[in-house]
């Protein structure tokens, strides 16, 4: 199938994204994602959902995995009760970025909380850390859609991934992540985001072996995120990101 006709498939879904799962000379499986606009070289929670599927469908005859994707060969660990985790490549740390420019962006200069930085980070894929003072701000955030997808293109990046810190149920921040620049407005769960946010809590907050996530409180449709760390001293050796996945049910498409 070409990448065209992936396109389609995926604008007719209408989904953040669809994911595309074929055979791989490098790995078990080669994986592809298309956004209803692009395809994008990485998608987290994409491939939480192939492997839930495969191992609900009872296709899936392994518990460690590896998939070929446009961002490299990753591997996959599937827990016995259902959990499914994804490496990510170690983090890098870019840009530090100055917070006039989300003046009438996404928010008022008040919310952001200024004890840590404005950063683009990537694990895979570039994304803009913003750091917001409170869940209260946060939910009121009001993005400029077509301001948000410029400074996306300028920067090189994914979108804008805010979140404020918390301490409630076990959860380290509340997250809202937008990508309008590849046709997400807002999304429910965002993988590869919530791993570059737990690199930069490492680097500018607190380390730990596990960051806990929720994201799309404003959506209707809560998820919780968890990303897992290995590291000795300041130095992270490994990235996993996971979560649970259910089949909500099957659809034969006809292009």
């Amino acid at each position: 199938m070409e990448p065209s006709q992936k396109m389609e498939i995926a604008k007719r879904f209408g989904y953040s994204e669809t994911v595309f799962v074929s055979d791989s000379d490098k790995a078990d499986l080669k994986l592809q994602y298309f956004t209803p606009t692009k395809e994008v070289t990485l998608c987290g929670h994409a491939t939480i959902a192939t492997f839930s599927t495969l191992k609900l469908l009872n296709i899936l005859d392994k518990a460690n995995c590896t998939i070929e994707t446009e961002a490299g060969i990753f591997n996959i660990h599937v827990k016995d009760d259902g959990l499914v985790l994804m490496e990510q490549n170690r983090p890098t740390y870019l840009e530090v970025l100055n917070s006039d420019i989300f003046t009438g962006c996404i928010m008022e200069r008040d919310f952001i909380d200024d004890r840590l930085p404005i950063q683009i980070v990537s694990t895979g894929l570039n994304d803009i850390m913003l750091p917001v003072d409170s869940a209260e701000h946060l939910g009121r955030l009001s993005p400029d859609y077509e301001m948000i997808a410029n400074l996306s293109r300028e920067k090189n990046v994914v979108g804008v991934h805010a979140f404020t810190l918390t301490t409630e149920s076990g959860v380290t921040a509340i997250c809202r992540n937008f990508a309008p620049l590849y046709g997400i407005y807002e999304e429910s769960a965002t993988g590869t985001a919530s791993c570059a946010l737990a690199c930069y809590l490492f680097k500018y907050h607190r380390q730990q072996s596990q960051y806990i996530f929720e994201q799309g409180h404003n959506m209707g449709a809560i998820s919780r995120i968890a990303v897992n760390l290995s590291y000795h001293g300041n130095v992270i050796d490994s990235v996993f990101v996971g979560g649970y996945g259910y089949l909500l049910g099957k659809k034969s498409f006809l292009a």
